[in-house]
């Protein structure tokens, strides 16, 4: 098992400790520098993490679970407290066996290709997820993926669903809790996000531009003007949750809140990339320069100090309700729907 030993994150290792290989040029000097510091975060946490959960005690929602979510969970604690928090368990454990049953029932033969198609696709930087290593989790993924397929047959499979479940299979190293976060995932806090239409995710991407409308007008201009759409330049950040977006100890953390408080985290870390790079965006004079700026923006210290960037996800973007969000979604879908029926 990975652990947050000062030993797994400190020597140069060419492997993170996540499986994923890194790049030639991977700064190692101010990576063992920032996790210095992280560490001592992450010891700290796992402190008080340990006192929350002793003795067995089950994860209550309150303001101050929410909080420690909020400051990040330990990786040791992270399996247990997504699956409490998203309602993953209880689902688990309300249906003994289904999630065998989808695996032993018949199998859907196109389901079953399209998934195996994506699966060498998956990850390829990452050596859990090789043919030659032992486990080989691509296994694992094509199971997690092709009951989920039968599971939600609206759904069934789409590109990016891949790249979420393996995360799911890292973090949990557990078959059937990933194929119950997924569940949790794409059955309530994104729904609509993989269907055939992607109405969710055309629907919250249109709402992330209203957003940045409110609280960063000068971008929405920019954008306007160059006439550059907001799918262009986001839709990544939506369908992969961040995922080979920002840096993996940065999506996880992103993802700790996400299971805790819902798709509006999305919206915060979308808003606060935006509006912390403002002048850089603003820079750009060609609908090619917004592309490439929107790239830059997910790169460099700001975002690879992950507890950093998570204290300014909550005060950067300022208040953000989930009933200002509904609202918007109304409205954007009602939109597109009109649009998409011309």
């Amino acid at each position: 098992e990975f652990s947050h030993s000062t030993l797994t994150f400190s020597c140069p290792d060419r492997v993170d400790p996540y499986g994923f290989e890194r790049s030639v040029d991977f700064d190692y000097d101010s990576y063992e520098e920032l996790m210095s510091e992280y560490l001592v975060v992450l010891t700290r946490r796992s402190i008080k993490w340990s006192k929350l959960l002793q003795r067995g005690n089950k994860l209550q929602k309150n303001v101050k679970v929410k909080r420690y979510v909020r400051k990040g969970i330990p990786n040791e604690y992270r399996a247990l407290t997504w699956m409490a928090a998203s309602g993953a368990q209880e689902k688990l454990e309300r249906n003994p066996g289904y999630y065998h049953a989808l695996l032993t029932g018949e199998h859907d033969a196109r389901l079953v290709e399209v998934i195996r198609t994506d699966l060498h696709r998956t990850f390829p930087d990452n050596v859990q997820f090789r043919k030659t290593s032992n486990p080989c989790l691509q296994k694992t993924l094509f199971n997690v993926l092709l009951a989920y397929g039968h599971h939600d047959k609206a759904v069934g499979y789409c590109q990016g669903m891949n790249f979420i479940a393996g995360y799911l299979i890292i973090i949990t190293k557990d078959e059937e809790k990933s194929f119950w976060l997924l569940d949790a995932l794409l059955g309530r806090i994104l729904p609509d996000y993989y269907t055939p239409a992607m109405l969710g995710l055309k629907t919250d991407q249109e709402v992330l531009g209203e957003l940045v409308r409110v609280k960063v007008p000068a971008v929405w201009q920019a954008m306007t003007e160059h006439n550059v759409m907001w799918t262009l330049v986001v839709s990544r950040w939506f369908i992969c949750l961040f995922i080979d977006v920002l840096p993996v100890e940065t999506v996880l953390r992103i993802w700790d809140s996400l299971f805790y408080e819902g798709s509006k985290i999305i919206f915060r870390v979308a808003l606060t990339l935006i509006k912390h790079n403002e002048a850089l965006i603003l820079q750009a004079r060609s609908f090619p320069d917004i592309c490439d700026h929107f790239k830059q923006i997910t790169k460099g210290a700001f975002v690879e100090d992950c507890h950093g960037f998570m204290q300014n996800i909550f005060a950067e973007p300022g208040s953000l309700s989930m009933g200002t969000i509904q609202k918007l979604r109304e409205s954007c879908r009602a939109r597109i729907i009109a649009e998409e029926s011309r």
